[in-house]
């Protein structure tokens, strides 16, 4: 299988134009529809991973109920799991069009992923928001989440505050010195070198303006599930890595007592 191409992918649009303070959402009540362009569209898709022989099982959509039937996979795959987190990921409307608001949403368990086109979505899906509103189930991980959670707001949907977790504020790339770090150097030292490059050779100007066009063209989709992809799997391995640092704590307090080894 050939290895998946960052390169070609279109960019982010994530340009924080400041806080939401005195904005009402747009969107209050789920039977309302949501404002934008319209189109009730599906696609499914398997996309390619760097450096996995798996592919991402992909469903970018603007229909309820295929959002919501995503949305019940990824419940049932965390209840398997001891760690229940889910990974998300939000591209914005045009920087030049204000308000700059979410267009895309992406959900991430695993290979599992949502893209949900918000800017050309009918309805909201029933699940989305008590699921971003669970106080004890889950935590919402991302990276710099918190102008994805203004945008989103803005947006009419919104991650429960005390149930979210910054990346940034969690793992530093060693000798980095900087204060914002973006996430290809997080992927690069975490996972693999070559992700430094993901997002090298890409039409920035143009291609971070399309994410509110319906429907979103394949490798819009592709990127976007690469991008929550990408912070799930970093997260996973700062887990793994704290998980290990605290067992290492762990035995050395206890390296020559023989009850504590079982000898």
């Amino acid at each position: 299988m050939a290895e998946a191409s960052w390169s070609n992918s279109p960019p982010s649009a994530k340009h924080d134009q400041g806080e939401a303070s005195g904005k009402e959402p747009l969107v209050v009540d789920d039977d309302v529809p949501v404002p934008g362009q319209k189109q009730d569209y599906t696609v499914p898709l398997m996309v390619d991973i760097r450096l996995k022989k798996e592919k991402l099982d992909v469903v970018c959509t603007t229909n309820p109920d295929e959002a919501d039937k995503r949305i019940r996979e990824i419940r049932r795959r965390l209840g398997g799991m001891l760690s229940r987190s889910i990974n998300v990921n939000v591209e914005y409307t045009r920087e030049d069009e204000p308000p700059q608001k979410a267009a895309v949403v992406q959900l991430c368990v695993e290979d599992l992923v949502l893209v949900y086109h918000i800017t050309a979505a009918t309805k909201w899906p029933k699940e989305l928001r008590p699921l971003l509103q669970e106080k004890k189930l889950y935590t919402f991980v991302g990276f710099s989440i918190g102008g994805d959670k203004e945008k989103l707001k803005l947006s009419g949907l919104e991650i429960n505050p005390d149930k979210y977790v910054d990346m940034q504020r969690k793992w530093r790339v060693p000798n980095n010195g900087k204060k914002w770090q973006a996430l290809t150097e997080f992927a690069a030292s975490l996972i693999h070198p070559s992700y430094k490059e993901m997002k090298q050779k890409i039409n920035k100007e143009l291609d971070h303006k399309l994410w509110g066009d319906s429907p979103l063209l394949n490798n819009l989709i592709e990127y976007a599930a690469k991008d929550v992809y990408v912070t799930y799997e970093a997260w996973k391995k700062i887990e793994i890595v704290k998980e290990g640092l605290e067992y290492w704590q762990e035995a050395e307090d206890h390296w020559d007592d023989p009850y504590y080894w079982g000898y």
